[in-house]
């Protein structure tokens, strides 16, 4: 069986690029650190490293099992966090990763409720969009990721990877928060191959963007805007935003791309082009010099993923509810809510 030890100093290797810089970020002696990876050489029978000029590099077989340990270890990690919360040897870490706008609208909200209610827990935030978020969420590194679609769903504007496909996925109870329910073009049930289960926390309304020196209100008509230039989002807002326009009858002509919603709000301004905007995206930062109107029908559904079989820790579900308290109200409606179930 392969040493854990000596598995995490060739992720560390592999992450920092050089046997000085693992000796360091792991606290080690560089000789020792050196000695660990000959040791897994010898365990796996496998050549992993392999000199470049002054540094070293991994071989092909050496990446291949970084990547695989990476994993392993982040899933070790986080059974000892959970172990502990369980065990009560300590209040417990929680770990959560989320795309921009949640991060700037749920996710500070629901921050402040957590601390409120749970002062001991020490909540970690990492910006990621979806496909990061759920890498990471299987690898251990994150107890929860929050993830996006939009209705009718389409594939990432870089192609189907398997990534992409499982944040196209709605698994878990969709319903599980009063009033929410799901289309049929967005799916539902569970994933039981890939072990991962969703909460849906927020149905909300993508909106057309213009600036507001337009001389009339913005339309909801995307037809109308066929001859204008267009600003687009990250792969899947942009991958919608396409979708859309060839609903509409056109190809738009994408003159920037930003996945920087703040920045897409001052170019429109700008009248350098328009957009589209989830609601997120307004409640989080709303630049004075745009106008808005929601497009009908047109949706992005926001979901809290957890990976592994129930239950959870409870102060992951404590997150779970202030999460989804948080999704649908300001902060103080938020607390009202956890404390009052409907």
């Amino acid at each position: 069986m392969l040493d854990v030890t000596r598995l995490r100093v060739l992720v560390a290797v592999a992450r920092c690029g050089s046997v000085t810089a693992a000796a360091r970020a792991l606290n080690y002696a560089q000789p020792s650190v050196s000695h660990h990876l000959a040791r897994l050489e010898a365990e796996t029978g496998t050549k992993l490293i392999q000199r470049a000029g002054r540094g070293i590099r991994l071989t092909d077989a050496g990446r291949l099992l970084a990547e695989r340990a990476a994993e392993v270890i982040g899933r070790l990690d986080a059974a000892e966090n959970e172990l502990a919360a369980y065990t009560g040897l300590r209040a417990g870490r929680l770990r959560l990763a989320a795309f921009p706008s949640a991060l700037g609208t749920i996710v500070p909200a629901a921050a402040a409720i957590l601390r409120e209610h749970q002062p001991g827990v020490d909540l970690r935030l990492t910006e990621a969009e979806p496909p990061e978020a759920l890498r990471m969420l299987r690898a251990g590194y994150v107890d929860v990721a929050l993830v996006f679609r939009y209705s009718p769903d389409v594939p990432s504007a870089d192609g189907p990877d398997a990534e992409s496909q499982e944040a196209l996925m709605a698994v878990g109870n969709p319903a599980s928060r009063p009033g929410m329910s799901l289309p049929d073009n967005v799916g539902g049930g569970i994933d039981l191959t890939e072990g991962l289960r969703e909460r849906l926390l927020l149905e909300e309304q993508v909106h057309l963007v213009t600036s507001a020196e337009a001389a009339a209100d913005p339309s909801a008509d995307l037809a109308g805007y066929a001859r204008h230039r267009w600003i687009a989002g990250c792969d899947r807002c942009r991958a919608n935003l396409l979708r859309q326009c060839a609903l509409a009858g056109f190809t738009p002509k994408i003159a920037f791309t930003t996945d920087d919603y703040v920045a897409v709000q001052a170019l429109v301004a700008a009248d350098l082009g328009v957009s589209t905007l989830p609601a997120l995206c307004l409640r989080a930062a709303r630049h004075p010099g745009i106008r808005t109107v929601p497009l009908p029908g047109v949706l992005r559904y926001v979901f809290a993923v957890r990976y592994g079989d129930p239950p959870d820790p409870p102060a992951v579900n404590l997150l779970l509810e202030v999460l989804g308290a948080a999704a649908v109200a300001p902060r103080a409606d938020s607390a009202a809510q956890l404390q009052s179930p409907a």
